[in-house]
């Protein structure tokens, strides 16, 4: 084989969602309409909890968090959709590329562990209420929030360097709407077992230990609710949980399909669906499931839109 085939490219090419004209501009309106929902929903809970003293909580400092991640995940990853469907030009450039996954990566595991911390908020709160406020103390959420941005930031850069050492004489294509590892490990003509490893790896630490912390808090939370006498209440604790769960259950589940399966298995059409729903669907709701339903934010809301009127 020629040597120079064993360069890594200046240009990958990212092949979409679809080649079908029609179902391009479908898309484009899904994602546009879906990207802008995203950015208010989740600007709107930012400035909620900044303008209303009542919510400036552990709660929802973890939430202005998650509200952060979401809008910077998407833009990372849905403005460049939106370019390659109704260009024709579908390249990036290794830089490019390079950074949207070192951003999609180090993101989207801050997510994984800001769900996890913010169950663990809950359980104090539910399950330990005398004590919350020492448990959740100022410090201790500085600490967890910032520290969860560090350690996924690192385990992204660790991530990114040894898939771009990897050799891409295969293809330059990438059959993905953005720059994965699993699509890049694809196009590499070396072996990549390593990477693997370490994608397993670190998605096992991550995201397993991040869904199990959330899974055990929730065990104590569901024991403590079912102990509460009021039907009302037990109910009302219930659909908070359900609701929390859900979208738990959709994104560890989602991430862990995509990054622990073996490269063996992987098919493209398949792990774009599943891509599609942790990095635009996710992001979309979360602001809604978590927060808009919450009645001091509408209250908030309410007030300010009342407060606007009358000026």
């Amino acid at each position: 084989m020629d040597p120079r085939n064993l360069t890594s490219p200046g240009t990958f090419f990212l092949l979409g969602l679809s080649e079908v004209p029609y179902l391009q501009v479908i898309c484009f309106i899904i994602f546009l309409a879906m990207y802008m929902i995203t950015l208010a929903g989740n600007f709107l809970l930012i400035i909620v909890v900044r303008i209303n003293s009542t919510l400036q909580t552990p709660m929802y400092f973890f939430l202005s968090n998650l509200s952060f991640i979401d809008i910077f995940f998407s833009t990372t990853i849905v403005p460049k959709i939106l370019m390659n469907t109704i260009s024709q030009d579908r390249s990036i450039s290794l830089l490019g590329c390079a950074l949207q996954m070192y951003f999609s990566l180090a993101l989207g595991a801050t997510e994984c562990i800001i769900l996890a911390v913010m169950a663990f908020d809950r359980f104090a709160a539910i399950c330990r209420p005398l004590h919350y406020n020492t448990i959740m103390s100022t410090r201790l959420c500085i600490t967890l929030g910032v520290g969860s941005w560090i350690a996924c930031f690192m385990n992204s850069t660790i991530h990114v360097f040894i898939t771009f050492q990897l050799p891409y004489c295969q293809s330059h294509h990438i059959s993905h709407f953005f720059c994965e590892i699993p699509p890049l490990l694809q196009i590499s003509c070396r072996d990549t077992r390593l990477n693997e490893i370490a994608m397993y790896f670190s998605a096992g630490i991550i995201v397993m230990m991040s869904f199990f912390l959330t899974l055990i808090s929730y065990i104590h939370i569901i024991t403590t609710i079912l102990k509460i006498q009021s039907s009302q209440g037990r109910q009302k604790a219930f659909s908070t949980c359900a609701s929390h769960l859900t979208v738990v259950t959709l994104y560890y589940g989602t991430i862990m399909f995509m990054y622990l399966q073996p490269r063996s298995s992987y098919l493209a059409e398949t792990d774009k669906t599943i891509s599609i729903l942790y990095t635009v669907v996710t992001p979309m709701l979360n602001p809604f499931i978590y927060s808009v339903r919450n009645k001091d934010v509408k209250c908030t809301i309410k007030n300010c839109l009342t407060r606007k009127q009358t000026l």
